[in-house]
Protein backbone atom coordinates (compact mmCIF):
# COMPACT_ATOMS: atom_id res chain seq x y z
CA UNK A 1 0.00 0.00 0.00
CA UNK A 2 1.37 3.44 -0.88
CA UNK A 3 1.07 6.63 1.12
CA UNK A 4 -0.66 8.43 -1.74
CA UNK A 5 -4.34 9.16 -1.36
CA UNK A 6 -6.91 8.24 -3.95
CA UNK A 7 -8.64 10.99 -5.91
CA UNK A 8 -11.73 12.03 -4.01
CA UNK A 9 -10.31 10.94 -0.67
CA UNK A 10 -11.06 13.14 2.34
CA UNK A 11 -7.31 13.48 2.87
CA UNK A 12 -6.05 14.88 -0.42
CA UNK A 13 -2.56 16.43 -0.34
CA UNK A 14 -3.87 19.92 -1.08
CA UNK A 15 -6.39 19.75 1.78
CA UNK A 16 -9.24 20.66 -0.55
CA UNK A 17 -11.61 18.00 0.79
CA UNK A 18 -13.30 17.93 4.15
CA UNK A 19 -14.19 21.57 4.58
CA UNK A 20 -17.81 22.49 5.01
CA UNK A 21 -19.68 25.50 3.81
CA UNK A 22 -23.22 25.46 5.06
CA UNK A 23 -26.22 27.72 5.22
CA UNK A 24 -26.92 31.03 3.54
CA UNK A 25 -25.89 33.94 5.72
CA UNK A 26 -26.98 37.22 4.17
CA UNK A 27 -25.28 39.47 6.73
CA UNK A 28 -23.48 38.72 9.90
CA UNK A 29 -20.19 38.33 11.65
CA UNK A 30 -17.07 36.68 10.29
CA UNK A 31 -14.50 35.48 12.81
CA UNK A 32 -11.21 33.70 12.18
CA UNK A 33 -9.95 31.25 14.79
CA UNK A 34 -6.63 29.44 15.15
CA UNK A 35 -7.08 25.70 15.78
CA UNK A 36 -4.14 23.44 16.57
CA UNK A 37 -3.82 19.79 15.62
CA UNK A 38 -5.50 19.76 12.20
CA UNK A 39 -3.36 17.91 9.64
CA UNK A 40 -5.66 16.85 6.79
CA UNK A 41 -9.03 17.16 5.12
CA UNK A 42 -10.59 14.76 7.60
CA UNK A 43 -9.54 17.10 10.42
CA UNK A 44 -11.01 20.06 8.57
CA UNK A 45 -14.31 18.19 8.17
CA UNK A 46 -14.49 17.22 11.84
CA UNK A 47 -13.89 20.78 13.04
CA UNK A 48 -16.27 22.21 10.44
CA UNK A 49 -19.05 19.79 11.37
CA UNK A 50 -18.87 20.56 15.08
CA UNK A 51 -18.74 24.34 14.60
CA UNK A 52 -21.51 24.20 11.98
CA UNK A 53 -23.80 22.68 14.62
CA UNK A 54 -23.62 25.86 16.73
CA UNK A 55 -26.82 27.88 16.53
CA UNK A 56 -26.47 30.87 14.21
CA UNK A 57 -23.48 29.57 12.25
CA UNK A 58 -23.98 29.98 8.52
CA UNK A 59 -20.66 28.80 7.11
CA UNK A 60 -17.36 27.34 8.22
CA UNK A 61 -14.11 27.02 6.30
CA UNK A 62 -11.30 25.11 8.01
CA UNK A 63 -7.81 24.95 6.48
CA UNK A 64 -5.47 22.39 8.02
CA UNK A 65 -2.37 23.82 6.34
CA UNK A 66 -2.74 27.13 8.18
CA UNK A 67 -4.78 26.01 11.18
CA UNK A 68 -7.27 28.76 10.44
CA UNK A 69 -11.03 28.34 10.71
CA UNK A 70 -13.24 31.09 9.29
CA UNK A 71 -16.76 31.17 10.72
CA UNK A 72 -19.62 33.30 9.48
CA UNK A 73 -22.56 33.62 11.85
CA UNK A 74 -25.66 35.72 12.26
CA UNK A 75 -24.31 37.17 15.53
CA UNK A 76 -20.94 37.12 17.30
CA UNK A 77 -20.25 33.70 18.84
CA UNK A 78 -19.27 32.99 22.42
CA UNK A 79 -15.64 31.84 22.31
CA UNK A 80 -16.32 29.20 24.97
CA UNK A 81 -19.06 27.65 22.81
CA UNK A 82 -16.65 27.54 19.85
CA UNK A 83 -13.93 26.11 22.13
CA UNK A 84 -16.30 23.34 23.27
CA UNK A 85 -17.14 22.46 19.66
CA UNK A 86 -13.47 22.33 18.66
CA UNK A 87 -12.71 20.21 21.75
CA UNK A 88 -15.54 17.84 20.82
CA UNK A 89 -13.93 17.42 17.38
CA UNK A 90 -10.66 16.48 19.10
CA UNK A 91 -8.65 19.65 18.52
CA UNK A 92 -7.65 22.75 20.47
CA UNK A 93 -8.85 26.31 19.97
CA UNK A 94 -5.82 28.59 20.30
CA UNK A 95 -7.89 31.77 20.00
CA UNK A 96 -9.12 34.39 17.56
CA UNK A 97 -6.94 35.83 14.83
Amino acid sequence: MTSQTKPGSCCTPDGSRGTAATGDVQAGTTTVYKVTGMTCGHCEGAVSAEISAISGVGSVQAVAATGLVTVTSTNPLDDEVVRAAVDEAGYELAGRI
